[in-house]
């Protein structure tokens, strides 16, 4: 059965669906989305970039992770908890400081705390902060260029890495797909758990963002060892659940209520 004509981003996480149901063969996905088999064997090579699939001759395997989705399912999720641990990460930040936003949910709604205020400059490679600060004219925002990448809209290459070396923020706020306290941040990409490695020590300062089911989640295969001070900014939990970062060397937590 041949489906509907999609937009790139709609075909590919349609591929991924497919791929993980066992069509593996590029003429079989040719065929099934209506496309080339040269545009297939594109979006395979794009999608193992990203670190969903693994290439073989004629097609492509699952690497059996998460399917990473989209920023908007990721914002409904746990909404209250992350408006919590935003509004709280919002107090952490001063007047006429200089401050690092990471793409992500949480982080854009910690920007949406931050746009009625005055005398601040944010730099970020979120579209989700630029959008929700994009009517603050008394807010500085850095924009660090690079190429987009979906569905997390977040700017990432390596001119972002090579922008961040001419910055030290008086503060850096990280989001995470997960956290745990053996590995660090989980990222759904190498390219993402280096920059966000970057962005920690980029700083004064660091905090992580999250809300309490990313806490001990491995949905991925990529770290951003947590080898440098932060602070864990996370909605109330069960103590059990933050146990295992009280010895973290350099970890503070910080619970807030949601």
């Amino acid at each position: 059965m041949t489906v509907p004509r999609e937009s790139t981003t709609q075909r590919r996480s349609m591929l991924l669906a497919a791929v993980r149901g066992g069509d593996r063969s590029i003429q079989q996905l040719a065929e099934q989305f209506g496309v080339s088999p040269s545009t297939i064997r594109r979006d395979l090579t794009e999608l193992a970039r990203e670190g969903h699939v693994v290439r073989t001759y004629g097609g492509a395997l699952d690497t059996g992770h998460s399917v990473e989705r989209t920023l908007r399912e990721k914002d409904a999720s746990h909404a209250e908890e992350k408006n919590a641990v935003a509004r709280a990460a919002a107090e952490l930040v001063r007047d006429g400081d200089v401050v690092l936003l990471d793409a992500g949910t949480t982080t854009g709604r910690l920007a949406h705390h931050l746009a009625g205020r005055s005398g601040l400059t944010v730099v970020t490679n979120g579209v989700t902060v630029l959008l929700a600060l994009a009517d603050s004219p008394d807010i500085e925002v850095v924009v660090l260029g690079g190429r987009l990448r979906h569905p997390n809209e977040a700017i990432l290459g390596a001119t972002v890495e090579q922008q961040l070396r001419h910055i030290t923020p008086d503060r850096v706020f990280l989001g995470a797909d997960g956290l745990t306290a053996e590995r660090g941040l989980c990222c759904p990409t190498l390219e993402q758990s280096q920059l966000k490695h970057t962005m920690l020590h980029a700083g004064r300062e660091a905090f992580v963002l999250v809300d309490h089911s990313k806490l001990g989640s491995e949905p991925f295969s990529y770290w951003a060892p947590m080898d440098a001070e932060h602070t864990v900014v996370v909605d109330d939990t069960d103590p059990e659940a933050l146990r295992p970062f009280e010895s973290v060397p350099g970890c503070t937590l910080l619970p807030v209520h949601a």
